[in-house]
């Protein structure tokens, strides 16, 4: 008789960086001096031990931090090796002609099974229309073109980027990082509420709740400040396009990984069986397309 798996927890979105070998000139910038330090997949183990719904940590989706192919080669490497990530979200230039021939070398080298997505930080860029640059569109399609997903890292002030991307590439999976970044701090949230109901209604799109203790007060926040967001995004993608994430060890300025899952514990209960089995793997494991086998693992 075969026994059913216990239902696992998937953190679909963490860092990790090793400052002795790749900088993150990013980590200068005032106010972050707490995480200005190296970051392992132990350190990720031995921190989040809270539970969700009765669910411990499985497996993770790391992200890349920085605009670097090689970091993107060091987290896929990482991956061959480490249990407990299995996926990575990596870098390559958009704007190069050369981008699908990066990805191919990308998927062919070490770990490259594990590249499931493409992120570009969108979020610091000026051009109000990035996300529709010609050049970034050809990249786009060499995306789609490879069967990868892309995930979306804009600000709330952002958002018609990812709308009018959602629109013109209906055929590419793509993953709102961080909810769309809703001033929670600030309460300023009808703008961003518009805006994520329209790209909500993109069926090919799904939203990571992550992030959003950043996105508040880093020392007073409280779940009556997270709860208004976590309605709206419900309500707008439904659970089964809803995403568990950490933002680890971001989430660190803002209470961590274990104040962060006690805060989903809380924002989810009244969810049915299966719409907490979505938010917290189901989501993750199809858009990521993970695996979670025992024989996978014993096979890296």
């Amino acid at each position: 008789m075969t026994s059913t798996p216990p239902p696992v927890l998937i953190d679909a979105h963490h860092h990790l960086w090793d400052l002795a070998r790749r900088p993150q000139s990013w980590l200068d910038e005032p106010g972050l001096a707490s995480i200005r330090r190296t970051f392992t997949p132990d350190d990720l183990r031995s921190t989040a031990t809270q539970e969700v719904a009765g669910r411990r940590l499985h497996s993770t989706v790391v992200v890349q931090c920085i605009p670097d192919v090689p970091e993107t080669e060091d987290l896929l490497a990482l991956a061959a090796q480490e249990p407990l990530i299995e996926a990575v979200v990596g870098w390559a230039d958009l704007t190069s002609p050369a981008v699908g021939d990066e990805l191919d070398r990308l998927l062919a080298g070490p770990g490259g099974s594990f590249l499931r997505s493409l992120r570009s930080l969108v979020q610091g860029e000026a051009d109000p229309q990035w996300l529709q640059r010609a050049d970034v569109e050809r990249g786009l399609a060499a995306v789609e073109e490879r069967g990868l997903g892309y995930d979306v890292l804009v600000r709330s002030h952002q958002l018609d980027q990812a709308i009018r991307l959602a629109e013109r590439f209906p055929g590419l999976p793509q993953v709102l990082d961080h909810a769309g970044k809703p001033d929670i701090a600030a309460g300023e949230l009808r703008e961003w509420e518009s805006r994520v109901r329209r790209l909500a209604g993109h069926p090919q799109v799904v939203c990571k709740v992550s992030g959003l203790i950043t996105e508040a007060d880093h020392d007073w926040w409280t779940i009556a400040d997270i709860r208004p967001v976590w309605d709206v995004l419900l309500s707008a993608f439904g659970p089964e396009r809803l995403m568990f994430g950490s933002d680890w060890p971001v989430a660190n300025l803002a209470g961590g990984w274990n104040l962060w899952a006690a805060t989903v514990h809380e924002l989810i209960d009244g969810c049915s069986a299966d719409e907490t089995s979505a938010i917290l793997a189901g989501t993750a494991t199809a858009f990521y397309r993970l695996t979670r086998t025992e024989e996978t693992r014993e096979s890296r």
